[in-house]
């Protein structure tokens, strides 16, 4: 088996690998990189989804790039739209000509002799017909190949793409009918003049339940508890005004700030004002849904505003389909499932021909591949995470993970930069290697992400841990990120460095020079 060498090698052809192979070849344009996709295509998330009125619900002035504005009138966008425009800024740039499909990291080993990680990768067989250097597993009938990297860029995002999320629902054996999970949504299914369950109350769920609602005979959204769901426009009339009025580049600039602005300043009032917020919230469903609908019982949470995250409807679809009388929610508690649909707690059953599992996700850092570090294996969740992107003894890797409280793209995009910024300092100071260190004994350990959501709350005990200092610390702010990540120090004491042909420093010893 042949081994291919590049300077940077970023896992992941969506959102956040192709911002991260803009920034590499503009920023540091010696450097070689290449892309390895596991699937077939570009677009990472916005490929995987094809459920009915998959969408944005975060603005595409921000979830866009910085370096490649949006351009549609739609501010909130449909995943048919946001995965032409991955595509199309990929061709663009020429970042396309860098991806390899059908290429699934498995294995990743670092090595502090020879200052560079091992990757392999399981392909396809068609990347296997492209790959002259692939090996044969005859064991198990898998072809693979390997690369060598001076710096891993994981851009996988947070979630397993294999599985969603469903739990063990007492008597689905039973149920006659179809029963999908959007993750995996099937492209034969005809809803059409059906009865359709769905279970959950997330934004997979809010989404589904007004696109399934203009052709089935009826929609149920079925949901443990309530989550806080807002309206907005799916158009930003600001934003086109600014574009009519002002040259491109600028218009953009100041539509992605004001939503940057704004999206600060409501997240900050709600947490600061929890009781005020979700009187606010409750208050506009109520104004959409009329004031003799129970909107205490299906639309208000136990818990505050942001402590999940909030649920958009672009032009108050949910709440039309249910004026309508096309769709409607149900509060309550599944008992079982039974042949003809679903018996609650309540006693009540509700029937269905097709029941979607919108239950949510299954998280997994960096797809779960096996990473070593010197031949030991590296457990994630014993680490610490430095600026949201690297980790704690483990040199020259760093992940590309968005924000839980704005758009994905705003952290992915100052991450990128960043790394571009620790591969130039690197190079200009002659270091091979860089790896962050815990110094600091007064820095104790927090949750990664402080959400109770189920799928964050169901993963933390293999995630890592944040610490309650800087620069271990989170705080899900573009603001304080930006000028962390922009214009703080490199070589801040926390990062250590090698240079070629000298060991990685040990843990509790540290590298101040350059």
């Amino acid at each position: 088996m042949t081994t291919e060498h590049v300077d940077v090698l970023i896992v992941g052809a969506g959102l956040s690998g192709i911002a991260a192979g803009y920034y590499l070849q503009t920023r540091c344009p010696a450097k070689t990189y290449a892309i390895l996709e596991a699937r077939s295509a570009l677009g990472g998330t916005w490929d995987l989804f094809r459920y009915p009125g998959v969408r944005s619900d975060s603005d595409m002035h921000t979830l866009g790039y910085s370096f490649h504005p949006w351009q549609a009138p739609k501010a909130i966008a449909d995943g048919p739209a946001i995965r032409a425009y991955i595509r199309e800024t990929a061709e663009t740039f020429g970042i396309d000509r860098r991806i390899r499909y059908g290429h699934h990291v498995r294995c990743v080993a670092w090595s502090s002799a020879d200052g560079m990680w091992t990757v392999e990768a399981e392909v396809t067989p068609q990347a296997a017909r492209e790959d002259a250097g692939a090996r044969q597993d005859q064991d198990q009938g898998k072809q693979t190949v390997r690369f060598t990297c001076g710096f891993l860029f994981m851009c996988t995002g947070y979630y397993d793409y294999e599985n969603g999320y469903t739990p063990q629902f007492p008597g689905i054996e039973r149920f006659a009918g179809r029963i999908v999970h959007p993750q995996h949504w099937p492209d034969d299914l005809d809803y059409a003049g059906k009865r359709v369950v769905v279970i959950g109350s997330g934004a997979t769920a809010v989404t589904l339940v007004p696109a399934l609602a203009r052709q089935a005979a009826h929609v149920t959204m079925l949901q443990r508890s309530p989550t806080y769901i807002v309206a907005r426009p799916s158009e930003d009339k600001i934003a086109n005004w600014l574009r009519r009025r002002l040259p491109g580049t600028l218009a953009h600039r100041a539509a992605r700030w004001k939503s940057v602005l704004f999206g600060l300043y409501f997240y900050t009032y709600a947490r600061r004002r929890p009781d005020t917020t979700k009187r606010m919230i409750l208050r506009m469903a109520q104004q959409q849904l009329g004031p003799d609908y129970d909107v205490e019982t299906h639309f208000s949470p136990r818990y505050n505003p942001w402590d999940q995250r909030l649920c958009l409807v672009p032009d108050a679809d949910l709440f039309v389909a249910m004026k309508s009388g096309r769709a409607s929610v149900v509060t309550d508690q599944i008992e079982t499932f039974t042949e003809t649909g679903i018996r609650l707690h309540s006693g009540e059953e509700l029937d269905a021909d097709i029941i979607v599992t919108a239950t949510g996700l299954v998280m997994k850092l960096m797809s779960g591949v096996r990473l070593m570090v010197d031949d030991v294996p590296v457990d994630l969740s014993k680490t610490m995470a430095y600026k949201g992107m690297m980790y704690s003894d483990i040199p020259n890797l760093a992940t590309a993970i968005g924000y839980t409280n704005a758009s994905w793209t705003l952290k992915c995009e100052l991450t990128c930069a960043y790394v571009c910024r620790l591969l130039n300092y690197m190079q200009r100071h002659g270091y091979s290697s860089c790896t962050p260190r815990k110094h600091d004994p007064s820095i104790t350990e927090e949750p990664l992400i402080n959400f109770t959501s189920g799928y964050v709350q169901r993963a933390l005990s293999a995630l890592p841990h944040q610490g309650s200092k800087k620069p271990w610390k989170l705080y899900q702010n573009y603001a304080l990120d930006l000028l962390s990540l922009r214009f703080g120090v490199v070589n801040d004491g926390t990062l250590e460095f090698a240079r070629p042909g000298q060991p990685v420093p040990l843990e509790g010893s540290r590298s101040r020079a350059g």
